[in-house]
């Protein structure tokens, strides 16, 4: 069980420890609470995640694909290794991703080849509330998109995921 903070002790914590707390919400991208944090207090989760939204849609079209490059594949060889962070490895987990069978595993990574040679970054997906032939569908469904709109779908889906991720973390 994660140990989940109080909104009050977030925002009365130093800048340090309130972006090593909130490292995880946006996967590998600890600039986005570093960047955030001079803005304390929060009124609420609500008001948190919109300021980091913010200021992910505000970054430049390098940092946005950074942070989009940041994410793991689903089922991908990072899984397989064992090298996600916690929060993706649950987050896959709770999908059944860690259960997919030999013919779903393919597909998956027929998937993530073919997403990864079509636009140059890895499929994200906030996947709680999918299971695995949800994901397969999400995953036909997005490969037909264009470069631009697949690009503003994955910042909404990590947008997604960051609101999860405070949810599991922050008491209010």
């Amino acid at each position: 069980m994660i140990s989940r903070l109080t909104l009050d002790e977030l925002n009365r914590m130093a800048a340090d420890d309130f972006e090593q707390c909130l490292a995880g919400v946006f996967e590998h991208s600890p600039w986005v609470p570093r960047q955030v944090a001079p803005q304390r207090p929060f009124a609420g989760i609500e008001a948190l995640h919109a300021a980091m939204v913010r200021r992910v849609a505000q970054a430049s079209a390098r940092q946005q694909l950074e942070l989009i490059r940041a994410h793991p594949e689903l089922a991908g060889k990072a899984a397989v290794r064992g090298e996600l962070t916690a929060e993706s490895s649950r987050e896959q987990a709770g999908a059944g991703l860690d259960q997919c069978s030999p013919e779903e595993y393919r597909e998956l990574t027929e998937l993530n080849a073919a997403y990864l040679e079509k636009f140059g970054f890895p499929f994200i997906l906030a996947v709680r509330g999918y299971d695995r032939q949800g994901i397969l569908q999400q995953f036909r469904r997005r490969l037909a998109l264009d470069a631009s709109q697949e690009r503003e779908e994955s910042l909404q889906q990590i947008y997604r995921i960051a609101r999860f991720r405070l949810d599991d973390l922050i008491q209010e």
